[in-house]
């Protein structure tokens, strides 16, 4: 199973250090915008990187197109050209349907997926959906590559949007919190690089225990909270000043983006990748 990838940036770079992992560094290939980036990591790596995007195509079964919307009109044309009924166009693209994708690549089989940056890290979460001509024994293909870099959680194209509020683009609004709550303390004296460190584990040791124990969130808080203390006086102040509102919010204006990223239908850039 011959695999490249277009584009080797934030989220291209952990998908092809997975791919090498997953699959073996012959059977994986790239390109991306920049000789200078694909020759470290060509070194890095030890895989090769390809000087043509259409001999690429042309010899790859899987093409995993990591790159950002506004980068997708130049792709496409020799992503067409060489394009079989066979091959499997994986997307990270926000906002570019299966529909789309079809009609742009010519390609009949696709996997529109949502990952995030914690993939370079190997703790990813990606959300996938499959076009419906994509077989059982391609899907495990595809699970085994996104597997190399964290969760996968599988569900209908439909979801994709919302996905991108609680995974794709929710690590930006992680860090808001953890940047200002991290301000908070150095405000009394905590040193920064401390400040980071506390709640930067904090946050890491939350999160397990959400997902270990199964436990509703609310219940996880309420454990924390005693009874006339310090947690609950810091909850009432974030209820009084909005952190739920702000949140749900921030995921309104994430998917009514995505949405009106759909409707745009890949109104693109040029990109610079090589022909």
């Amino acid at each position: 199973m011959k695999i490249s990838l277009i584009g080797a940036g934030n989220m291209g770079y952990p998908l092809l250090k997975g791919a090498v992992a997953a699959f073996g560094a012959e059977n994986v290939t790239f390109l991306s915008k920049h000789r200078e980036h694909e020759e470290a990591l060509s070194a890095e790596l030890g895989i090769p990187f390809a000087p043509r995007l259409l001999e690429m195509v042309m010899h790859s079964d899987i093409i995993v197109l990591a790159i950002k919307p506004q980068y997708a009109a130049e792709i496409y044309p020799d992503v067409k050209l060489a394009m079989g009924k066979e091959k499997i166009v994986i997307s990270v693209m926000a906002g570019v349907t299966v529909e789309e994708l079809k009609k742009q690549t010519g390609a009949v089989k696709i996997v529109r997926t949502m990952p995030n940056t914690p993939a370079m890290l190997g703790e990813g979460m990606t959300c996938i959906s499959y076009s419906d001509e994509v077989t059982e024994v391609e899907k495990e293909v595809v699970r085994k590559l996104f597997l190399s870099v964290g969760k996968i959680e599988e569900i209908p194209e439909k979801l994709l949007n919302a996905a991108i509020c609680a995974n794709g683009s929710s690590p930006a609004f992680v860090y808001m919190f953890m940047e200002a709550l991290a301000d908070g303390v150095v405000k009394y004296g905590i040193p920064r690089d401390m400040a980071y460190r506390l709640v930067g584990q904090t946050v890491l040791g939350s999160a397990k225990m959400l997902l270990e124990s199964g436990e509703h969130p609310g219940k996880l808080k309420d454990a924390v909270c005693s009874p006339g203390g310090t947690t609950i006086a810091g909850v009432a102040a974030l209820e009084e000043y909005g952190l739920r509102n702000a949140v749900m919010k921030a995921a309104d204006a994430c998917y009514g983006k995505a949405r009106s990223m759909e409707a745009q239908k890949g109104e693109n850039d040029v990109s610079g990748f090589g022909k």
